[in-house]
């Protein structure tokens, strides 16, 4: 599932192609068609996201988009492509240079138009963002309430917005933390430490378009860009030896996905 960072890129991208001019929006596929009609020609005020969710303004109208495990928006300049399959929505553009740009969204879990007021209910249910200038002490507040594992309770985005499978790995292994241990056994200080971390980390997954979690010391190759391989120090390298101590990598399914962390490193 992409997480907050992808979101975000993807508004930043979307704004920069888009806003301030007219879209011609499309559906294909026909599932958001009478949406579409309504939005179509309309001028684009502007594009943001908040953790794993992007919305598009079009005055009082609002598209909301939640790409969920499968949605995916592709781009381009020129002639979009001939449309084929589930193609949700397409918008089509005069681009800022007067080149034509495009983009499909596939396979979203939402692609709703909501209004104003709509947003506000979703920013309302969802925790600070790492990525936003949010309040960390909101979620920890709920985290040192509660007895479920800080594991699961970094996937819930009712406590912190955007943060996914990977980010929930790599963080907790980059602050030596087992993922088993309660929230309420989580210090302010190791909160403060984990978010503090989470910025930088999310941030440059931003800037790079892609998730990097290791230091260049714990790295096989540590000169240039960081290999598909080096990339975390556990996610999907369960039975593999831990890049700092050599025990094992382990997994087993929390809050319906992987979960991935070192016995030694992150012991309880």
């Amino acid at each position: 599932m992409p997480e907050g960072h992808t979101l975000f890129r993807l508004a930043r991208e979307q704004q920069s192609a888009f806003a301030g001019r007219e879209v011609h929006v499309t559906s294909p596929q026909g599932r958001f068609a009478g949406q579409a009609e309504l939005l179509d020609g309309r001028v684009l005020d502007e594009v943001t996201s908040y953790g794993k969710h992007l919305f598009a303004f079009f005055g009082p109208d609002v598209v909301h988009v939640h790409l969920g495990l499968y949605g995916k928006f592709t781009s381009g300049t020129g002639l979009p492509p001939e449309p084929r399959g589930a193609l949700r929505m397409r918008w089509e553009g005069p681009g800022e240079d007067g080149e034509g740009v495009w983009t499909d969204l596939r396979g979203a879990t939402a692609c709703d138009l909501i209004t104003d007021g709509e947003v506000q209910l979703i920013l309302d249910r969802l925790g600070p963002d790492p990525l936003r200038r949010s309040d960390p002490a909101k979620a920890f507040a709920r985290i040192s309430r509660s007895r479920v594992p800080i594991g699961a309770l970094l996937m819930d985005q009712a406590v912190l917005a955007g943060v996914g499978n990977v980010y929930r790995a790599e963080i907790l292994f980059r602050q030596r933390m087992s993922p088993f241990r309660p929230g309420r056994a989580v210090t302010a200080e190791e909160w403060t430490a984990m978010w503090a971390d989470l910025v930088v980390l999310m941030r440059a997954g931003v800037k790079a378009g892609r998730i990097v979690t290791t230091e260049r010391a714990d790295r096989e190759r540590r000169r240039g860009p960081a290999l598909r391989e080096d990339a975390h120090y556990v996610y999907r390298r369960a039975g593999l030896p831990c890049r700092i101590c050599g025990t094992e990598v382990r997994t087993e399914v929390m809050v319906g996905r992987n979960l991935f962390w070192c016995p030694t490193c992150q012991a309880v």
